[in-house]
């Protein structure tokens, strides 16, 4: 590791570790430019958020979709995202564009690209985010989501070499415990950085480190990249910017990230002059569930649901169609926001969840996380994979019990009230299951399921045939309280398609460019008011590579002489 460079200068400097930064960082340093690498946690947090993702990236027309039989097209997936996005106003112009470039990129070059890093599939796609809402609605049309074979530690491996291998040859010097305080401006263009050295830490992976002054930092570059993320960490952030549409911000959630992802960066490109857009969008999960292992404070997982659990709201009505499991994450948000109350519940059975239950993340998944071929063959030999099985008997918000009363008793002691009636929530059963019998039946779950199951991998390794969920055979039944995940920050600092930063009147704030959640993954914000799964992941390889390959080329250009040191 790199402790002291020689030098105060370099062509480009990049603040953030995650993926965008380290995408920036080697694209830039294969283009031949001296790099630094700084970021404000110990050395063990380097890949930042991606290394906890499940690794989900989205591909359009890709052989593991052809080979399932699965139909797609540049024009339908941009039609899927358009729907999805909603862009309506006037600063989504560089959004919209960013939002055409990457799906032609999905549809085109971006499969060979990851391929020539070392980067493979699992060969069956999921279909995350279905929408349900009819053709002109939100969501994918069809199965788009590629998991990475090594989860996001397969997909940072390979950046991480190049980094490394970049730093042996003195092009990179990776900087950690440095925190970014002020963008060094001159002349009309940022030409640096400055900050605090923070006290080295120990902390593992994830876990809140000091903030403990042990000096500062000053250094120079025609081009600095912001990559520092979002503000999914920082609850009271995420209060604060909660749009009204979405109802009242909640009062308990869960955090789907570590502290540090805090919004900071986002306040300090701010104060050099970025465009901030689209603070309002936002993208968090109705399937939040508390960590029972928790790495940081207020740990949350996201289960990534099969079809068939019913889903109740806190009072123990049935959510409307088409808010189904796996079909619309922010049209439930903004449901389950307008009944006051900050959980819902998933009621299922022990076949379900052995099935239909995935859990969100890298430590979640380590057979696909290991790359372990008889560990992933074996998750299909048992009901219930080892991860999911461990939150039945450690998770605080999993109950069992083998009749409904039973359970509905559970379920208002974890919550300390009695919202739910058991004769009622026995009569939302009953009308479910009483469908499952019925091949002309009307209700909408079913027959979605029924749906779902015509695709091979849903019938493969996602959905369960339909059953009565109180069919004794199949249980116990399991109830799942759910609570709010926060995850992504859908706005962020505006750029143009060369990832540089634009001001308030549109023009280029010289010397600055984004990358990543930072940028709204480009443009500022380029899902509009909804994301298709495995575009968050995609977006930082994406904005990354763009803000690398282009403030590499400004080293070219004539040298603004740096301000000197107040």
């Amino acid at each position: 590791m790199s402790n002291t460079p020689h030098s105060q200068h370099f062509d480009v400097i990049v603040v953030g570790a995650g993926l965008a930064g380290l995408v920036a960082a080697t694209e830039a340093t294969a283009a031949g430019a001296r790099v630094l690498l700084l970021d404000q946690e110990p050395e063990t947090n380097l890949g930042a958020q991606a290394h906890w993702s499940f690794g989900g990236i989205f591909l359009v027309d890709s052989p593991e979709q052809r080979r399932l039989g699965i139909k797609d097209s540049e024009d339908l997936a941009l039609q899927d995202w358009e729907n999805t996005a909603g862009f309506d106003r006037d600063e989504d112009e560089w959004a919209r564009k960013w939002a055409r470039a990457y799906v032609r990129w999905a549809a085109g070059g971006k499969r060979e690209w990851l391929h020539q890093r070392g980067i493979r599939f699992f060969p069956v796609v999921g279909w995350a985010e279905r929408g349900g809402a009819g053709a002109q609605g939100p969501g994918n049309s069809v199965p788009r989501f590629h998991i990475t074979w090594g989860t996001g530690p397969g997909l940072l491996d390979p950046f991480i070499r190049a980094a490394r291998t970049a730093e042996a040859k003195g092009q990179l010097v990776m900087l950690w415990r440095h925190r970014l305080d002020e963008l060094a401006t001159g002349n009309g263009a940022v030409t640096g950085v400055r900050g605090t050295v923070l006290e080295p830490d120990p902390a593992p992976r994830g876990v809140a480190s000091n903030r403990t002054r042990a000096g500062g930092f000053e250094y120079f570059a025609p081009a600095v990249v912001i990559a520092t993320g979002g503000i999914g960490g920082n609850l009271e952030k995420v209060r604060a910017a909660w749009p009204q549409r979405l109802g009242t911000p909640p009062e308990t959630m869960v955090s789907g990230v570590p502290a540090h992802v805090d919004g900071r960066g986002l306040d300090i490109a701010q104060r050099a002059g970025a465009r901030l857009v689209n603070g309002d969008r936002m993208w968090h999960y109705t399937e939040g569930i508390a960590n029972w292992n928790p790495v940081w404070k207020n740990h949350g997982i996201r289960i990534l649901p099969g079809p068939s659990s019913l889903w109740l709201d806190a009072t123990g009505k049935r959510l409307p169609d088409p808010l189904w499991p796996g079909f619309d994450t922010l049209g439930t948000l903004e449901h389950l926001r307008a009944t006051g109350h900050d959980h819902s519940w998933f009621i299922l059975n022990r076949r379900i969840i052995g099935k239909e239950f995935a859990l969100s993340g890298s430590e979640q998944n380590p057979d696909l996380t290991g790359k372990d071929i008889r560990a992933v063959l074996a998750r299909a030999r048992v009901d219930v994979p080892g991860p999911v099985q461990a939150f039945l008997d450690h998770g605080e918000d999993f109950l069992q019990a083998p009749t409904i009363d039973e359970l509905v008793a559970k379920m208002n002691r974890l919550t300390g009230s009695d919202l739910l009636d058991p004769i009622r929530v026995a009569e939302v059963l009953k009308a479910r299951d009483s469908a499952v019998a019925n091949p002309f039946g009307k209700d909408g779950q079913i027959a979605a399921i029924t749906s779902a199951r015509k695709y091979l991998g849903d019938k493969l390794v996602r959905s369960v045939k339909p059953h009565r969920i109180t069919d004794p055979q199949a249980g116990p039944l399991v109830a799942v309280r759910l609570r709010i995940l926060t995850r992504k920050s859908l706005g962020g600092i505006q750029t143009d398609l060369d990832s540089r930063v634009l001001d308030a009147a549109g023009n280029r704030v010289a010397g600055l460019y984004a990358a990543g959640e930072a940028a709204g993954f480009g443009g500022g914000g380029y899902h509009g008011y909804r994301a298709l799964e495995g575009t968050f992941l995609g977006g930082c390889l994406f904005s990354g590579r763009a803000a690398g390959r282009h403030a590499a080329a400004a080293r070219a250009r004539a040298w603004v002489e740096p301000p000197t040191s107040p």
